[in-house]
């Protein structure tokens, strides 16, 4: 759900604070919204996303963050308070108040009180593809689990090292890594496997 480059906020004595209007807009609306501090910490959220993380205000945004994705999070967030980026919209996994994983898309810019950044205000919405996401084995490192993920996603070796980051090279190892644990030989297999469903043809990027 793209929204603005920048949103205007305002300061209190009591840390930040989404203006009145604005605030009482969000307050009714159903789509999960949260406003960060330059720190990450959450100061804000509307119904919506309390009912779905919980009342995560006073704690850092991490924490409902899948163990794969918290690098790539702090990354874009510190992007956006350092003024490096705009707008981003990206895919997560976060953590539910019933524990549950739930891939969302997450829109979020810089809140600008003039030229300085003093925050961050992002929106959470279902990600495409989402039912077809599943639970990876707790014996996966977070590097594993997050490149199951992509490729369940069906993104390509060229795709999920743009993602991450990552040369192509450093993607492979981490696709033979995968294959290893999940005691498969190719990645239709690796994600038939976390899916319960049989192993396929190897299908290669």
């Amino acid at each position: 759900m793209p929204i603005d480059d920048t949103a205007e906020m305002k300061t209190t004595g009591a840390g930040l604070a989404v203006g009145g209007d604005i605030e009482q807009a969000l307050t009714g609306i159903a789509v999960p919204s949260y406003v960060l501090d330059t720190e990450g910490v959450v100061r804000w959220i509307n119904p919506a996303a309390e009912r779905l993380l919980g009342d995560v205000r006073g704690q850092h945004f991490t924490s409902v963050v899948a163990a794969e994705d918290q690098a790539r999070a702090r990354e874009l967030f510190a992007r956006k308070v350092l003024g490096t980026s705009s707008a981003t919209e990206t895919s997560g996994v976060l953590v539910a108040t019933d524990g549950a994983r739930l891939v969302l898309d997450v829109s979020a810019v810089p809140m600008k009180n003039g030229e300085r950044v003093v925050g961050v205000f992002g929106l959470l919405s279902a990600a495409a593809g989402e039912d077809e996401s599943s639970t990876p084995p707790p014996h996966l490192t977070p590097r594993q689990a997050q490149t199951l993920r992509l490729l369940e996603q069906g993104r390509s070796t060229k795709q999920i090292a743009q993602e991450l980051h990552l040369s192509t090279e450093t993607v492979k190892n981490h696709v033979r890594h995968l294959l290893r644990a999940l005691g498969v030989n190719s990645r239709l297999e690796a994600v038939a496997a976390v899916r319960g469903g049989a192993g396929g043809r190897d299908a290669r990027s």
